[in-house]
């Protein structure tokens, strides 16, 4: 509890610098973005953030542990435990993003319009789930676009889901007629996600 409130603490003692975080030169920008990370890090490493733009109602802050479930309940006391203040929308976890998406990660960009997928079943395990993803141009043993269409799903699922629900993911070349091979267009992910919640929930 301790870390949390010195974290706290010293958001509460820079928070008239972070409403006016873009209204700062880039050089202040930089170095009062660094600080708030490396109080974040201080907190529980392997934490990070994303501040969203301004809007007439205030400012979101997401606080993410980019999928590694054993940090979620950090995430969960930070957020739990935040102050009251004007301005400010405190939020865990990366959040959805709906469909269709666009990512762009390392060499790669995924277009979820031009994206299938289909669920892989596995009887001894089945609360987890595991899907088959079908791409443009996959490329054999290549971690890059695997992370990427992994962080593509967790655009479109949010990271909660994506890291607590999907245990397995292969990619595939997207067929010559994918709905005969049994694939499903991507942007349809959060209608069979609901779906699958539901079915697990009942079980």
């Amino acid at each position: 509890m301790e870390k949390i409130n010195k974290f706290w603490q010293w958001f509460c003692d820079h928070n008239e610098q972070l409403i006016a975080l873009g209204d700062l030169d880039e050089k202040e920008r930089n170095e009062l973005e660094n600080a708030l990370q490396y109080q974040l890090t201080k907190y529980c490493d392997g934490l990070s953030y994303e501040m969203g733009d301004p809007t007439p109602n205030g400012r979101r802050i997401i606080f993410s542990a980019e999928g590694d479930t054993d940090l979620f309940r950090f995430v969960v006391e930070l957020v739990d435990n935040a102050p009251d203040l004007d301005w400010w929308e405190f939020v865990a976890f990366k959040q959805p993003y709906g469909t269709p998406v666009k990512v762009r990660f390392d060499k790669y960009t995924f277009d979820s319009s031009k994206m299938h997928f289909m669920q892989l079943e596995n009887e001894e395990e089945p609360d987890i789930l595991g899907l088959r993803v079908a791409i443009d141009n996959p490329v054999k043993d290549d971690d890059d676009q695997l992370v990427g269409v992994y962080v593509t799903l967790e655009a479109i699922m949010g990271e909660f889901d994506c890291a607590t629900l999907v245990g397995y993911l292969e990619t595939c070349p997207v067929p010559a007629e994918p709905f005969k091979e049994g694939f499903r267009p991507l942007d349809e992910l959060p209608e069979f996600i609901d779906w699958f919640k539901r079915q697990r929930d009942a079980e």
